[in-house]
């Protein structure tokens, strides 16, 4: 295949955007999605200036005909969809759950946990025609793992781990990949607004073995492989 087409929600900042310019940087061809049409423009324009093919769509994932209209406006565009990326994703408010609302737990798991359903619901849609296709949903490592004070977020990754497994199995003899993948801290708006103070920041740093956050420009591009090297790291060797 010539130049895949590439969906990619919560695009506008942290790894969503990344994950853009990743792409745009291998000759994909991309659509970014988000809320704010301003950040948006200035991303196409960014990831056309790398040599890309790209469109932006406003959508809110927790919207059903916003995302019907997002996966049909990327196949008006481009005429298929080959990978999608579902990053969209919000952490709330923290704080003990006998303080949490319920107002604030529905909120992160509409965009976390429906965003994602739906997001998967419509790409699959597409790529059920092709007979192949990709699906990225981004967990966290608190998709896994419980983190005090998170309920709403940590319960949402749960949750999105759960339907990736359930959906691949689906999707098992169709051609179509679907995976999750589950950062750990990584330097972005949301994990300052997450930490809430840099002693608190610092406090989970430590818990990291490399003693650092992951940063998001240097993420690796899509056609790297990741080998185990001596504990506690791994490096990546990537294809030229």
């Amino acid at each position: 295949m010539a130049q895949q087409v590439v969906l990619i929600t919560g695009a506008l900042t942290g790894i969503g955007r990344a994950t853009a310019v990743a792409f745009a940087g291998k000759g994909a061809n991309v659509v970014v999605s988000g809320r704010h049409d301003d950040k948006g423009q200035a991303l196409v324009a960014e990831l056309k200036a790398l040599g890309a093919e790209a469109e932006f769509v406003r959508a809110d994932v927790t919207k059903e005909d916003e995302v019907r209209n997002l996966v049909d406006q990327a196949v008006a565009r481009f005429g298929r969809l080959d990978v999608a990326v579902n990053n969209a994703g919000v952490e709330g408010t923290l704080g003990p759950i006998q303080d949490a609302t319920v107002e604030n737990f529905k909120a992160v798991h509409d965009t976390n946990v429906v965003g994602v359903f739906l997001s998967m619901k419509h790409e699959l849609r597409v790529m059920a025609g092709q007979d192949s296709g990709s699906i990225v949903n981004i967990s966290s490592t608190y998709g896994h793992k419980a983190a005090a004070g998170g309920t709403a977020y940590v319960s949402s990754k749960f949750a999105v781990e759960g339907l990736t497994k359930t959906v691949a199995l689906e999707q098992g003899n169709s051609g179509i990949r679907v995976n999750a993948v589950a950062p750990g801290l990584t330097d972005t708006d949301m994990l300052d607004r997450f930490t809430g103070s840099a002693e608190a920041n610092d406090a989970l740093v430590a818990t990291v073995p490399l003693l650092r956050r992951g940063n998001p420009r240097n993420l690796p591009t899509p056609s790297c492989s990741f080998r185990p090297q001596k504990r506690p790291t791994f490096l990546a060797r990537c294809s030229k």
